[in-house]
């Protein structure tokens, strides 16, 4: 009789742990878009423009980033004088950077463009993640430069993950990581997060970024709200 209630006891504490380990995502991502600004905030931004700059080797290179909600994004960088890009849309995407010796822009890979749609919910993945088809689950808490992060990752309705890691405190996401095609070889793609300052509109943004596949890290100088942005900034020009 004993054994049976003790089993008994032993699954009700399975079934509760399950329940809190279903319930853990969704308190860490409410936590997370009520840190950053709320999601009443975020559904009102549909453009956000950044200038920024990388410091390389003594030299600064000013860098323009475009966002279009769920339509474009454009990433422009000048280098001794010569600008390349990428663009990301809805159906296409390409490649254009003269430094490297391109003469002409170049298509992205269908894997490539499949990642980069990703990324154009400008209003982030997380808000409405359930009705857009995405999916959660808690991982195992990482340690990211000294903090205990709370981890999750994200399974999309396209098939793409990320995973991402939650300062416990701030509530801020501080690192991402991801699958990423390039040159038809998937490479884990980095993201660290820092600098968080709060906007006008009431959101809040990372105003440092450093990427594994940048030299150095990226330094946010102006950030542009819901301005007007020419649909020509998404046209493919050399």
């Amino acid at each position: 009789m004993k054994k049976i209630k003790f089993l008994s006891l032993l699954t009700l504490s399975f079934l509760m742990a399950a329940t809190t380990f279903a319930q853990t995502a969704d308190e860490i991502i409410s936590k997370h878009i009520e840190a950053i600004g709320g999601a009443e905030n975020w559904k009102k931004i549909n453009t956000v423009k950044q200038e920024a700059s990388i410091s390389v080797q003594g030299m600064d290179i000013p860098v323009v980033i475009t966002f279009v909600h769920n339509k474009a994004f454009k990433q422009e960088f000048t280098v001794m004088g010569m600008t390349g890009y990428s663009i990301i849309t809805v159906d296409s995407g390409w490649n254009f950077s003269p430094m490297a010796g391109q003469t002409k822009p170049e298509p992205i890979t269908a894997d490539e463009l499949k990642y980069g749609k990703d990324q154009l919910d400008l209003q982030g993945e997380f808000i409405d993640y359930k009705a857009k088809g995405h999916s959660l689950e808690v991982l195992a808490k990482e340690d990211v430069d000294g903090t205990e992060c709370l981890v999750v990752k994200i399974n999309r309705k396209s098939g793409t993950e990320s995973v991402f890691y939650f300062d416990p405190k701030t509530y801020y996401m501080i690192r991402t990581k991801s699958k990423v095609v390039t040159n038809g070889q998937e490479v884990e793609s980095v993201i660290n997060m820092s600098n968080f300052q709060k906007l006008p509109e009431g959101i809040v943004m990372p105003f440092t970024m450093e990427s594994s596949a940048v030299p150095a890290p990226i330094t946010v100088t102006k950030v542009v709200i819901n301005g007007p942005v020419d649909e020509s900034t998404f046209k493919v020009s050399q």
